[in-house]
């Protein structure tokens, strides 16, 4: 099933974005009264038929409801942005696909990248919720500095991976059950000494994601997979 992302249907009605409905009726090949499914990124499924075309907009009345509750915990991933960007774009589609309610990026002492367009990666993000039939679209946040974000209070059991020193198992560090999860990436050279010390005076965990050394969005990917097997066991 194709779906369509709208997070502005009002009084049963609404538009998709030019961009939505380009691929609609050029690419799918729709037609006035022919019915289209909508996710809305907050749980709601719609069924609706298409009103109107134009060259800009497609309008829609929704004919059918469905409002769907979340599942399981929230799981935050906190990632510093790679230098090569289309690896953060990746990572954000498979997790997105996964099932992620959050991303934040970091910048940190060795941090290869300090800029980042939340435009385009709210795009890939929006695809991988209508390929995936997810009915929650993660949040997106801005990059903030690493020290800043560790600053503020963090619902939740917090892990971080790290490459050396003393470590625990993932299994170790998420003990107990918890309504939110944050898993915090590094950047391509690790985080600091001084960013470590931080991190310990927080009282955070440092977990090994096994043997081998991973790229960032590997690592993250890898956390998220192992956390949520962990949690569904």
């Amino acid at each position: 099933m194709n779906y369509f992302f709208c997070n502005n249907i009002q009084h049963g009605e609404g538009a998709l974005s030019p961009e939505e409905s380009l691929h609609c009726f050029k690419v799918l090949r729709k037609k006035e009264g022919d019915v289209i499914y909508i996710l809305d990124g907050i749980g709601g499924e719609y069924e609706a038929e298409i009103d109107s075309i134009s060259k800009r907009e497609l309008t829609f009345k929704v004919i059918n409801t469905k409002v769907h509750l979340a599942k399981g915990p929230n799981i935050h991933i906190v990632v510093a942005p790679t230098k090569n960007i289309t690896r953060i774009e990746w990572l954000l589609e498979k997790a997105t696909e996964v099932g992620v309610s959050a991303f934040t990026f970091i910048e940190c002492d060795h941090s290869e990248r300090k800029v980042i367009k939340l435009d385009r990666l709210n795009k890939i993000v929006q695809g991988a919720t209508k390929q995936s039939g997810n009915y929650f679209l993660p949040v997106l946040n801005d990059i903030i500095s690493f020290e800043y974000f560790l600053s503020k209070d963090i619902d939740g059991k917090v892990i971080i991976g790290y490459c050396d020193g003393d470590r625990k198992k993932l299994k170790e560090a998420i003990e107990g059950v918890d309504d939110n999860y944050t898993i915090i990436i590094g950047p391509e050279g690790d985080f600091s000494v001084d960013e470590i010390e931080m991190v310990k005076a927080k009282g955070i965990s440092l977990v090994t994601l096994g043997e081998t050394r991973l790229r960032t969005e590997t690592a993250a990917l890898t956390a998220l997979i192992q956390l949520k097997t962990l949690l569904d066991a």
